[in-house]
């Protein structure tokens, strides 16, 4: 089945009572029993639900994954992931990381005796140099935020086989329409549903997708366990988002190589980050394990100067100055502050995330009527 049509039909099926075509939203707590323990498979909302159980079933067939666990924020997925480790564990991760993730590791789990390492990933030597004995997870991010950098996730792969780890992809900027970490050798793929799987900045959520099914038991019995689940009405507005996101994703990405290639040649811009260009560091990967480059794209002006680029961020008309990312909207952020302001400003600067740099998610708008704002707003 090609990805379109499983966008809109795999995983869900026509209500049972009433043929009602779009799952119903089960907006309920609880379940009627005939007998104790004997039910329908549904006994309580917070271990299942019966549409959170459909988007669950088609996360995973988008990703040609067996298993696809949801929860209340991308944040809450990641944590489930790290619950898998114990005291003493390390964990390689890129240094060009989503704040919010940064955080939660060296914030929550650091105190807790797990080490991280924050190398640059695209640099597989660099993986290798941190590999030790105590290495149970590679954490990667491709393309990351909010620089863009390309790692080789089969690459990455290959050094978790060989060191006995997991390997786990956040694949949020890209969704199973760019890529399917799945097939390249990951265990674990994560999403922040709320990004471009939903689509429609109208709902927080995550989710993890993976093959393995002792793997899949445990980290659903976290997800029962701590509590950290989403409510149908969330599942069901993702499900519906999911029926457009092919739709969606092309014309971001269409979008996304018009402003990437007009801020390129635009006189007051130092330098644009997105894989689609030759020259962007490990663009060969990116064209080999992505079906195209996304909407996602960061740039400096030239000087560098924090408060031009705050300038530019307060003209924009159509670029809306705004957390997120990857509703059909266009929006602009300024990572330094906004999403990536819980990392030290000493390790920014090291990743090389300037504190000019502005963060774009390319909506399906117009094109030209982006780039007009563009225009206006650089000057």
């Amino acid at each position: 089945m090609k990805f379109a049509t499983k966008a809109i039909h795999a995983g869900v099926h026509p209500d049972p009572a009433t043929g009602a075509i779009m799952t119903p939203i089960y907006q309920t707590s609880t379940y009627v029993q005939r007998s104790p323990g004997d039910h329908k498979g549904f006994e309580y909302s917070r271990t299942h639900n019966p549409t959170r159980t459909q988007l669950q079933d088609a996360l995973a067939a988008l990703d040609n994954g067996r298993h696809g666990i949801c929860f209340a924020s991308g944040m809450a997925a990641i944590d489930c992931v790290i619950k898998l480790l114990q005291p003493g564990d390390e964990v390689i991760s890129t240094n060009d990381l989503y704040g919010g993730s940064y955080r939660l590791f060296t914030k929550v789990y650091e105190p807790l005796g797990i080490k991280f390492h924050f190398v640059p990933m695209h640099d597989m030597a660099a993986v290798r140099a941190k590999v030790t004995e105590r290495t149970r997870l590679i954490w990667v991010e491709t393309p990351t935020n909010p620089l863009l950098n390309i790692i080789d996730i089969e690459a990455a792969a290959a050094v978790a086989k060989e060191c006995g780890a997991l390997l786990a992809v956040d694949n949020t900027f890209s969704t199973p329409y760019l890529q399917t970490p799945l097939e390249l050798g990951a265990d674990i793929v994560t999403y922040s549903l709320t990004k471009y799987m939903g689509g429609h900045s109208d709902v927080v959520m995550g989710a993890l997708v993976l093959n393995d099914d002792k793997l899949a038991e445990r980290l659903s019995f976290y997800q029962n366990a701590c509590g950290g689940t989403p409510g149908p009405q969330d599942c069901f507005l993702v499900l519906r988002g999911l029926k457009t996101l092919h739709l969606r994703m092309q014309r971001h990405c269409e979008n996304g190589r018009a402003v990437a290639e007009y801020l390129r040649q635009h006189p007051k811009v130092e330098k644009v980050y997105w894989p689609g260009f030759e020259n962007h560091p490990n663009h060969a990967v990116a064209a080999r394990q992505m079906r195209d480059f996304g909407g996602m794209i960061s740039f400096v002006l030239k000087g560098d100067k924090k408060e031009e680029a705050i300038a530019v961020l307060e003209k924009f008309q159509l670029f809306s100055l705004a957390e997120s990312l990857g509703g059909v909207e266009s929006l602009s952020g300024h990572p330094a502050t906004m999403t990536h302001a819980s990392i030290p400003a000493e390790e920014r600067r090291k990743a090389g995330l300037s504190d000019s740099l502005i963060r774009l998610s390319v909506g399906i708008e117009d094109a030209e009527d982006l780039i007009e704002d563009l225009a206006q707003a650089i000057g």
